[in-house]
């Protein structure tokens, strides 16, 4: 058996050598994000998010697109054209930093953007689009509603024809980015069945009023989107699709991103545990020389990165366009799962100084507790897997 003296050292941040199946365009979008983050969110972000506010939001934007990180797996009207994997870097860097930021660049390219680039009309793209790449316009995608969320099913909220015009009435709930949004993506029921449609801010009867006393996801804009009779010329529908085939899709392409991006959440996590458990010192030395210390920090290490071996893995998969929606329900199940279980963990090595925000362990173990749920709960993605194993649907 070889003795090792030829193998590459062992690295704590990168155990399994993933890093080898990056290449040099890969690592350069990673690098650059993750400067984008160090330089710009990781020194504001705990004021942030103890004050309960996202400064400077369309600031933040705009030097998001100008990175090219917003809509940045989309091709054409001046997305970036990015691999799957490398917007998956992208989200694991911006969510390492805070989930408030990932979520506002989710719900701008693979949500609002998305939908748009397909399901939309040329003129609808060409409108829209480079503006929403260049961060100089913010999208957002309505589809939760007070009485619907896991069942989008049964909105209430319904456009009707008048003559060549839609009118929109209804209520959405839980919409990141609405009150700063440019254009909003709203869902609604019609009488050929439920169709996406374009509001620009603005329009008569359309308001967007901020969501406050947040405890999770606080470094971020979450707000109620209220449709009062919105009048809206034929145009302002999308033409590429009927039926909650499209929102369902919109949502398929970012939960891919979470899976990716709950693993950056849990990668700093893990990282300030292992950097406190070096340094404190209780009984006369560190504390990661004990047993039990060892153990927890073995444990996170493993599961992060199991976790981003399959974020991996998804992320070739959607790069060779063979991606189920049930593979990105088994990621977004697993790894956001196991990311809050690694900031837990974190969260005892710190002892007390965990509770701090001083230390972004807490920030994150409570970020995560809205990323469990939003995008499809645990329970759905426990049911679509059931589904897909058993061949038998148990949603009803």
């Amino acid at each position: 058996m070889s003795s090792g003296s030829g193998l590459p050292p062992f690295s704590a941040s990168d155990p399994l050598g993933i890093d080898d199946l990056l290449d040099d365009e890969d690592l350069a979008v990673r690098d650059t994000v993750r400067r984008w983050a160090a330089d710009r969110v990781l020194p504001y972000v705990a004021d942030w998010y103890e004050k309960g506010e996202l400064p400077g939001v369309r600031e933040l934007a705009r030097e998001l697109g100008g990175i090219g990180a917003l809509g940045m797996s989309l091709e054409g009207y001046g997305c970036a054209g990015a691999s799957a994997v490398q917007y998956g870097l992208a989200c694991l860097e911006l969510e390492a930093a805070d989930s408030g930021i990932r979520s506002l660049v989710s719900v701008q390219g693979s949500l609002a953007m998305y939908a748009i680039h397909r399901f939309g009309s040329e003129e609808q793209k060409e409108r829209w689009l480079p503006r929403m790449a260049a961060g100089e316009v913010i999208g957002c995608f309505g589809l939760t509603e007070p009485d619907a969320g896991s069942d989008p099913a049964a909105m209430r909220t319904y456009a009707k024809r008048d003559g060549t015009d839609w009118v929109l009435d209804g209520r959405k709930m839980w919409i990141t980015n609405g009150s700063v949004a440019g254009v909003a993506v709203v869902w609604a029921r019609t009488e050929e069945g439920i169709r996406g449609f374009l509001v620009p801010a603005g329009t008569p009867g359309f308001t967007a009023p901020e969501i406050r006393h947040k405890w999770s996801l606080r470094a971020s804009v979450t707000s109620e989107l209220v449709l009062d009779g919105v009048r809206l010329p034929a145009d302002a529908v999308l033409p590429g699709v009927v039926g909650l085939k499209g929102p369902l899709g919109c949502l398929s392409h970012a939960r891919y991103g979470i899976v990716w991006g709950a693993m950056g959440a849990a990668r700093t996590c893990f990282e300030t545990a292992l950097d406190y458990a070096r340094t404190r010192e209780q009984f006369g030395r560190p504390i990661g020389g004990f047993q039990l210390t060892q153990a927890k920090l073995a444990d996170m290490a493993v599961e992060l990165h199991k976790g981003i071996l399959l974020a991996h893995h998804l992320g070739r998969r959607m790069d060779a366009g063979r991606l189920r929606p049930e593979q990105v329900s088994f990621g977004k199940l697993n790894n956001v799962r196991e990311a809050i279980e690694i900031c837990r963990a974190a969260r005892t090595v710190l002892g007390a100084n965990g509770i701090s925000l001083e230390y972004p362990v807490m920030r994150h173990a409570t970020n995560l507790e809205s990323v469990l749920t939003y995008e499809g709960t645990v329970e759905m993605h426990q049911l679509v897997l059931g589904k897909a194993l058993t061949g038998l649907d148990a949603f009803r």
